[in-house]
């Protein structure tokens, strides 16, 4: 979680963001990288203005998701450069639309992966946006409903996006830990969700890393049985910290001897090439299995 807190230190120091005014374009100030090696640099750029139904957010904190480091290194597909980065975004809405009415000026809003879609098919019409095919990505992506303008991601000072898109954060809440959970924090908490997990079910996390650690806190917060599953030794301690019952290194052959038939549910947050079926094979008959790590194009078998 170190990450996190230190793109937000870097945003709060950095990318505060003042005086912004009504004009045609928003000025902005962001982090890009250039090519594919993944060095970033100072890059300004513009956002389009505020439209009637949309609010201006002065970016406070963006987290640092894997994906990220995915898509600045070409790892899923051809990308264009400059790109600056970032999908788990909070800050504060600095200036609202005249339309809006889910947000008003200081209060605090957060920003996910997708920042818009066509409104009109039967996926946005039933709040399944993400399955609509005319979605739009926070970064490398390009919006048609703002003349095709390339989409630049949250390590930067300032975002704009449509109401229905952000999401209202409590004032109450610790704004510091809020932006990882736009992005890590739903994709491993809607499909432990979806499975029903409870208090004493025996639960399997694989992989160690951000979503493994989110994963961890939900689980335990529920009341499960948690195992964590990873390559090294040097998180053992971690998974002890946040409450695992038991931590396996998968390279050691004593420690996965007898956990075939053993757990309800497994999620796999692995981002690398792996073999699935050697968890698949530790659920009981009826238990559930999710992957929600994405390995980039070279790992995948």
């Amino acid at each position: 979680m170190k990450g996190f807190s230190i793109l937000a230190g870097i945003a709060m120091v950095l990318f505060s963001a003042t005086g912004l005014q009504a004009q045609d374009s928003i000025p902005t100030k962001g982090f890009a990288a250039f090519d594919e090696t993944g060095v970033f640099k100072p890059y300004e750029f513009n956002r389009h203005a505020v439209g009637d139904d949309e609010i201006q957010i002065e970016i406070l904190y963006s987290g640092i998701c894997h994906s990220d480091l995915h898509n600045v290194h070409g790892d899923w597909r051809k990308e264009e450069y400059p790109m600056v980065p970032g999908h788990e975004i909070a800050g504060k809405v600095v200036k609202v639309g005249k339309n809006v009415t889910k947000f008003k000026v200081g209060d605090y809003a957060g920003v996910g992966c997708i920042i818009n879609s066509c409104h009109e098919c039967d996926f946005c019409k039933n709040g399944q946006e993400h399955y609509c095919s005319h979605t739009v990505s926070t970064y490398h992506d390009h919006d048609p409903y703002h003349n095709n303008e390339r989409t630049q991601g949250g390590y930067s000072n300032n975002y704009v996006i449509s109401e229905d898109y952000a999401i209202l954060i409590p004032q109450n809440a610790d704004l510091s830990r809020v932006a990882p959970l736009l992005c890590a924090g739903i994709t491993t908490y809607s499909p432990i969700k979806f499975a029903g997990v409870k208090a004493g079910d025996k639960v399997g996390v694989a992989g160690f890393r951000g979503l493994g650690y989110m994963a961890v806190r939900y689980l335990k917060h529920l009341g499960a049985d948690v195992t964590v599953f990873d390559l090294t030794e040097d998180k053992r301690g971690d998974a002890a910290n946040l409450g695992a019952e038991r931590y396996v290194n998968v390279t050691n052959p004593d420690e996965m001897k007898g956990l075939d038939n053993t757990f309800d549910f497994i999620i796999s947050t692995i981002p690398t090439n792996y073999d699935p079926i050697q968890y698949m094979k530790m659920l009981k008959w009826n238990g559930q299995m999710c992957i929600v790590g994405i390995p980039s194009n070279e790992d995948m078998p």
